[in-house]
């Protein structure tokens, strides 16, 4: 077997294995051992480095302490030392029985190999397709407890968004732009080379709700050892229509040979309020709920109104991190431990996220090391009380933002709750009947939310070495998650939204995954040919939602606040979970990969899925390929010194999106309650059985060149790809008379393109000080190019009381329309005959929420023992909507409003119905026509492009001294996230996410507002 490629990775295990084994074959046959250590420039030991005999099939690893020995033939011996994050380097032994290796970091190319799908290793110059690797102390450098929103801006090709509600709230990552209408776009997440479950919780709309998280938040960021963004299908095709959105694979740590190791973190990180809205806090009511003096009547107005409320209601969030880990072994055996913590408070009162982690690691070596067991176990616990909401309805926010000015709001904070003597117990103590308003400390002490997750991943593999480059694995996994959904509304609340004796909406089930597969794989060299096959098997068996809600909404308790199943009315019924799912998908997959001369490779790959969601259509069996292609140019010609690598690459592919569950013959649910002794009917189908149902076909294809300058100071890797989604799962409506409400067919035709570029460079590199800098931008072009044919007026999405994101033939996804001033052709504003101005009869398209160039640029710098980093994220083009601000300007709380009133008038281009010129108008009665919902909403619409310091970390290492330490390293590092923005014309942060969903996204209504995150974070190694 020929270990001239061996992955610079250290918890490779299998890798290490294959190495072991032959060291013990050939050892016999070596005379001379030699011994060392590996270190950095820094001084500090290097474990896990991969240590080959060039030339010959012997290696080995440094241990935790960096040490290691191995036996070579002559004094002739070359040694060859790779690791990930540190540039490749040989050593030539001579007469050296003791050799001390110093290793260079290479911050920009993060080792010469790279994860690939199935958690398998290759050699980065050998793949035909892009991939961008990012290591894990990298994504811990800010203390992010959510490792996704760690990789904003340091990958091409993401775009990540996160929830504003708060610690272990859920993400959305889209790679290479949006491709399915009813399905997901997001990425696959895969732990170690299985498929992990991440499922999302509810997400708020216009209307109100709680973002619900999702499965990510279980992972400790602490565990990770590197990070592979797989971002084509054609990378990720060996996993299936499960991959067809791209694949983030996250590699974790493992247990290592050498003594005992022990890796305490803990982070301190506050979080407070960066971006309010402007209010204004002068102009009052004239004893309703808005802050407006109509026009012809006396302005109510007073500089002495309360000013300081908004501002401090909403606290100093705060985070605390602590997580140790304990790693040790011998040469058969070794394991992994960790235990990590975090407890959070919210910006908003009453708002808490505690977490805690388990993890546990374990390889073990048999019969010489030809079999090899190894397992693991993640555990976690988390429980969010009153995570913030967005929307309307009981929402805290709402009330605290559009407060008549001249009320006394200190009165309604200290009794939020009053007593109700003629029903024996408190209610809310509020100004306003309105639906959309609440006292804010009410819904914050007396309607509490509790979401609470406990989940466990466990997996075991066993390896057997056949023979020398003959391997058979199998693997096991289950993923199982026990979520618990608990929101309750006291009674005497608001009566559109709550019931008289309160209003309780529970749900609890349990989501579980069993997956395994065998894979055999086989590799070899052949003279001028390399030849690395694979071949396996895998079946996955998912049952999601597994459990039972029941929400009386507005029908009232038995008897108020008593939140219990019997106190249920007997008219409301329990329910299964409205998206309970249980599949099983069963694959065959195969990857061929050829190698010439160590400088042109060809892979050929494919898969065929057989899935349970399409059974009875004939079409539950579909197949996908994959070919590409990679020449390394400058080990084929002569080329100039500069040039470190020129290397050419494309690749193709096809694949399938995921298929719905329970569309091709729905079944029948329990209808309603009945009466109090009376039994409930069933509700059929009003869907048409889809028999003919069909996988959503993606093809797609990238091409990409990577090169490196001078040395690998300067690199490049640009990629260009295309791709085109068919047979999307589109519903229509059944015709009259056929008993059903709604058909589907397989139509539409999405395309998407653009580009991927990472550049990096090392400026300046001497003894002290380092800097590198790295710069990813992408570009995704969206092009719906149909739909339905036969029904050219056909679209996803609707109107949501104002504001719709449409998905139209000849548009793009998340396209925004709204309604804009009627005008004439001279471009003047239409009024009507009482001098409002009118609005357009339908909705117009003002733009897309989508950017259109994403960049971050992320610089290191290292001096002695400082060091600092400094990343800057920007998103250009796109639009944002703000329902927040139509509401501040038609209640009249805004700073915008009450300088118009200031002004006397509002400057306007407009005309009259007898075609009079009108260049001004009452604030008031511009203000009553476009804010609000449902009005005019043109003037809510803004540039999503916002340029922000995204992260800086400025900390010391300190270096251990003396034979016995107290420790091996330590650092303490000031951490910084989403300090200041540089640009920003969005009078919100578009990137804080209101909804992870499809729709919604860089839409803000009364979402929370944005943040700044500052702290210490401190390490220790014993």
């Amino acid at each position: 077997m020929n270990f001239a490629g061996l992955p610079a990775l250290a918890v490779d295990l299998d890798k290490t294995e294959r190495v072991s084994s032959n060291k013990k074959q050939i050892n016999s046959r070596l005379a001379q051992e030699i011994k060392g250590t590996v270190k950095n420039g820094k001084g500090s030991a290097i474990s896990g480095v991969n240590i080959v005999l060039k030339g010959a099939t012997v290696g080995t690893i440094t241990n935790a302490d960096g040490a290691f020995s191995i036996n070579v033939p002559d004094n002739n011996a070359v040694l060859v030392f790779s690791s990930i994050g540190y540039l490749r380097k040989e050593v030539a032994v001579g007469s050296q029985k003791t050799i001390e290796v110093v290793l260079v970091e290479d911050v920009n190319q993060l080792g010469e190999v790279v994860v690939t799908a199935l958690g398998i290793q290759r050699e980065k110059k050998a793949l035909t397709y892009a991939t961008q690797q990012i290591g894990g102390s990298e994504l811990r450098q800010a203390a992010n407890t959510n490792f996704v929103d760690a990789l904003n801006g340091k990958a091409a090709g993401i775009d990540i968004k996160v929830s504003s509600s708060g610690a272990g709230g859920s993400t959305r990552a889209v790679l290479r732009g949006n491709k399915s209408l009813q399905g997901s776009s997001e990425a696959l997440y895969v732990i170690d080379g299985i498929p992990m479950v991440n499922n999302k919780g509810a997400q708020p709309g216009s209307y109100g709700g709680t973002d619900g998280g999702d499965g990510l938040s279980a992972i400790n960021p602490a565990d990770i050892e590197s990070i592979s963004i797989l971002r084509g299908a054609n990378a990720s095709i060996l996993y299936g229509s499960q991959g067809a959105n791209g694949v983030i694979l996250i590699t974790t740590k493992k247990g290592k040979e050498g003594k005992l190791s022990v890796d305490f973190n803990s982070s301190a990180v506050l979080e407070k309020v960066s971006g309010l809205p402007d209010f204004q806090y002068r102009y009052g009511t004239v004893g309703g709920d808005y802050s407006w003096t109509p026009v012809g009547t006396p302005e109510v107005k007073s500089d002495n109104y309360q000013k300081d409320y908004i501002n401090d209601f909403f606290q100093t969030g705060s985070t605390f991190t602590n997580s140790v880990a304990i790693t040790g072994g011998n040469a058969n055996t070794n394991v992994y431990f960790s235990y990590a913590n975090i407890s959070s408070k919210g910006i908003m009162p009453t708002n808490t996220y505690g977490k805690n982690n388990f993890s546990f690691r374990q390889s073990t070596r048999l019969l010489n090391d030809r079999i090899t067991i190894s397992s693991g176990v993640i555990l976690s616990s988390e429980v969010s009380r009153n995570r913030p909401g967005a929307g309307y309805y009981n929402n805290p926010l709402t009330g605290l933002y559009l407060f008549a000015r001249d009320r006394d709001f200190t009165s309604y904070k200290n009794n939020y709750a009053v007593f109700n003597e003629a029903r024996n117990m408190d209610k809310m103590n509020w100004y306003s009947t309105e639906e959309k308003q609440n006292n804010p400390y009410w819904e914050l002490n007396r309607d509490p939310k509790r979401q609470s997750y406990k989940r466990l991943i466990a997996n075991v593999k066993l390896a057997y070495d056949i023979l020398e480059n003959l391997r058979f694995e199998v693997r096991a996994n289950i993923d199982y998650n026990n979520v618990l959904d608990d929101k309750r509304y006291a009674a005497s609340g608001n009566s559109v939204s709550v019931s008289p004796n309160g209003t309780w909406a529970y749900a609890r089930y349990t989501d579980q995954s069993v997956y395994t597969d065998g894979i055999l794989t086989y590799n070899k060299s052949l003279g001028d040919f390399s030849l690395n096959a694979l071949a396996g098997l895998s079946y996955q068996e998912n049952k999601y939602n597994d459990g039972m809600t029941v929400n009386n909404g507005t029908v009232s308790l038995q008897y108020p606040n008593v939140y219990t199943f019997a106190n249920m009315p007997y008219n409301v019924i329990f329910n299964s979970h409205p998206d309970y799912s249980n599949t099983i998908k069963q694959g065959a997959f195969a990857n061929l990969s050829l190698g010439f001369k160590d400088f042109l490779f060809l892979d050929l790959a494919g898969r065929n899925d057989w899935a349970s969601t399409l059974a009875l259509t004939g079409n539950q069996s579909y197949f996908y390929p994959s070919i590409g292609g990679s020449a390394v140019i400058s080990q084929i010609l002569d080329l100039p010194k500069a040039i470190s690598l020129l290397k050419v690459r494309a690749s193709f592919s096809q694949t399938a999106n995921e298929v719905p569950y329970n569309r091709v013959v729905p079944l029948s649910s329990i209808g309603g309650a009945g009466g109090p002794t009376g039994i409930g009917g069933i509700n059929r189908p009003t869907q048409v059985p889809f028999t003919n149902l069909k996988p959503e076909k993606i093809v797609a294809n990238e091409y990409g060149l990577e090169t490196k300058f001078f040395n690998n100071r300067l690199g490049l890797d640009f990629t260009y790809y295309n791709g085109v989604s068919t047979s999307q799962f589109l519903s229509l409506a059944a015709p009259s008379g056929s008993g059903y409400t709604t058909y589907y067919v397989n139509a539409g035709r999405i395309e998407n393109n653009g580009f991927e570029l990472t550049l990096n460079a090392e400026p300046f590199r001497t003894d002290y000080f380092r800097w590198n800098t790295t710069i990813n931008a992408s570009q995704n072009n969206n092009k719906i190019v149909e739909l339905i044919a036969s029904n050219p007026n056909y679209q996803v999405g609707a109107d949501t009381e104002g504001f719709a994101s449409l998905i139209k033939a000849g548009g793009s996804f998340n396209d925004v329309y709204v309604y804009k001033f009627a005008r004439n052709d001279a471009g003047q504003i239409i009024l009507d005959k009482n001098g409002v101005p009118t609005k357009e009869a339908t909705q117009t398209l003002v733009g897309n929420v989508n950017p259109k160039l994403l960049l971050g640029w992320t610089n290191n710098l290292s001096y002695r023992n400082f060091f600092a980093s400094v990343l800057v994220n920007g998103k250009f083009g796109g639009v944002a909507f703000s329902k927040t601000e139509a509401f501040l300007d038609s209640y009249g709380v805004s700073k915008r409003s009450a300088d118009a009133r200031d002004a006397g008038a509002v400057p306007i281009n407009a005309v009259t119905p007898e075609g009079a010129t009108v260049t001004s108008i009452a604030p008031y009665t511009y203000y009553s026509a476009v804010g609000d919902r449902n009005k005019i909403m043109e003037p809510y619409v803004f540039s999503r492009t916002n340029v922000r310091l995204g992260q800086l970390v400025i900390g010391y290492n300190f270096k251990s001294k003396g034979a016995n330490p107290v420790f091996k390293d330590a650092s303490i590092s000031f951490v910084g996230r989403n300090l200041f923005f540089f640009y920003k014309k969005a009078p919100f942060d578009p990137e804080q996410a209101m909804s992870t969903n499809n729709a919604l996204q860089s839409t803000d209504v009364f979402g929370l507002p944005s943040t700044r995150s500052y702290g210490l974070n401190l390490k220790f190694s014993f």
